[in-house]
Order: C-alpha cells, then structure tokens, then sequence
C-alpha cells in the first residue's frame, strides 16, 4: 500500500520504519523547520531507527496527502486540530487516517478522533492505532501487542489485518471512547509513577496501577464507552511501558519533575492532565490521583505531599 506518515518524531520515524519494513511504498512528511526532519533527511537516520532508502522524505504536505491511500498521523496531540485544517485545505479526498498518537485536547476535552470529525474528515475513514511498546524494544526484534480502533468495523479490521506482523500483533478495538481516553490518560498515571519513583516510594505503583485503572474506568464509563477498555491493551496493558520503564518520557517527566531537574522531552501527560480534570468536572466524575498530577503540574503544589495526601480520604469500598 501507498502510506504517509506525517511527523518525524520518534513514534512518526518508528512507524515509518515499521512499514516499510513491511514491504509498503512510505513517505514521510516533516515540517522544513523541524530539527528531527532535517536530521532525517540529511542521515537517513535518528536516535531510534535508521530508515531503509525506498522511504520518500518530504515538506510538501500537499503531496504527502495526494500520494497516499493511507495517512498515518504522529504529531504531538495539541497540534492535531491545525494539522488537519491544513490536511483539509489542501484536499485529503477518500484517504483512511489512522491517529497514532495519545492525547486529548486539553482547552475542549475533546477525543483525537473528535477533532478531526470537527474539522470536516468522516468518521467512518478514521482509526486510532494505540496500546503498549517502545520503539527500543521494538527495534532490538522484541514483540508487543496493539489495537487499532475506530467508528467502521470493516475499516479496524482491514488495517489490522494488513498492518500486522511478527512484531505488532493487532487486536480488533471495539470501544473507540475507551481506546482513545485509555491511552491517553495513561500517561497522566506515567507522571504520578515517575514522581514516587523520584521520592522512592516504588511499591506504591501497585496501588496506583489499580486505582489509576479505576477512576479511569469511571471515566470511560461516564463518557459513553466500555468500562472494561480501562482493564485493556490501550490503558493498563501498557503501564508496565509507562509506569516502570527507562524509556517512557512520562514517567521520566515525573521523575525529574521530583528532582528539580528540566525535562526536555515531550510529555503527553501534561496535557492531558488538564483536559481530564475538565472531563471529570464535565461528568462528575471523581478522578483523584489526576487532580493530584494536575494540582502538581498546573498549581506547583509538592510533589510527594500531593500524592500522599490521597492516604488521607475517606475510607469507601474498594470497586466504588
């Protein structure tokens, strides 16, 4: 098949090199001012892969869209709404868009597909590829599993069947509200993991795995989704790449954050942080260790004292 990539990030580069690895025709498309892009462009290589020749890289967005049967979109999540008002200028005709990217608009609350459907793109021809795995992991020959979802049963079943392979084995997403929120949200509970990691408090990450998997199943829920997606690839079967691993940026955010030091990376979980409060406020919707991260983040409250303070609430039943 014919596929775009469009982002050259690590999850952009790494999709890439999944791809065409899989014998597809990929271009990637990467802003002409973006360092990762002209790092690509001028070694065929970063930090994470190096991309065989037959990959096509590109600033013509334009021609990036037109060339392809499917655009596949890895971009940092605020930027997705400009991003597809671009898309939509310069004409994205009967193309399939999948979201590999884990977010939620942090001013609106709105799911990833969501924006999209607002700047104009059909439902019915966007899919979001979410779950657990690191590119490190990925690249040294080590297998994981994903999901791709969306609103067209037949369209998550096309791409997982022809996007599969000895390194990703795809499950069908039956639950796009819980997919798309799942995954992002797991990120704010990688933050939370990070700074007890900073304040050595490891053994509260089964704690907050299990009550973290539970206000967000209350949110899906409230939302219109499944519950049960929060007990799934998109949000707990991937903490073990979020809440322990050296690779995740949003625990490595937490940690730093607890040590004064500067993260440099991007951390989706900041962003997100703020979009669940106003999901939880929106619902009514007791969402207490994302409040914790956000009160941290957003009000510069102690990091430590504002996790230990969740110790002192009221005793309730613990499936509540």
């Amino acid at each position: 098949m014919k596929i775009s990539v469009l982002g050259c990030g690590r999850w952009g580069s790494f999709i890439t090199w999944y791809l065409s690895g899989k014998g597809h025709s990929v271009t990637e498309w990467g802003r002409e001012s973006s360092e990762a892009y002209n790092e690509l462009l001028k070694t065929g290589k970063n930090e994470y892969v190096t991309l065989s020749s037959a990959v096509e890289l590109t600033s013509d967005l334009s021609y990036a869209v037109s060339r392809a049967e499917i655009v596949v979109i890895s971009i940092k999540s605020q930027g997705l709404r400009e991003l597809a008002q671009k898309i939509k200028a310069v004409g994205e005709g009967d193309k399939i868009f999948i979201l590999c990217m884990k977010g939620i608009e942090e001013d609106s609350g709105k799911r990833l597909t969501e924006v999209m459907i607002d700047c104009g793109f059909s439902k019915d021809k966007i899919a979001v590829w979410v779950g657990p795995g690191h590119i490190q992991e990925f690249t040294a020959g080590k297998p994981n599993c994903m999901v791709i979802d969306g609103y067209n049963e037949e369209l998550v079943r096309y791409l997982c069947d022809n996007l599969k392979g000895d390194l990703i084995r795809f499950y069908y997403g039956e639950d796009i509200i819980g997919s798309e929120i799942g995954a992002a949200a797991k990120n704010v509970m990688g933050i939370a993991a990070g700074i007890l990691d900073g304040g050595d408090y490891k053994s509260l990450k089964g704690p907050l795995m299990a009550r973290g998997a539970r206000e967000v199943a209350r949110l899906i829920k409230a939302m219109g989704g499944n519950e049960l997606s929060a007990y799934g690839l998109c949000h707990l079967g991937d903490y073990e790449t979020t809440l322990f691993s050296p690779h995740s940026n949003n625990r490595a955010f937490g940690e730093d954050l607890f040590l004064g030091k500067k993260f440099t990376k991007l951390a989706e979980g900041v962003s997100t942080a703020k979009a669940m409060v106003l999901l939880g406020k929106r619902y009514n919707v007791e969402l207490p260790i994302t409040t914790a991260v956000y009160n941290i983040i957003y009000l510069g409250n102690d990091p430590l004292a504002e996790l230990l303070k969740l110790f002192s609430r009221e005793t309730k039943p613990e499936f509540v």
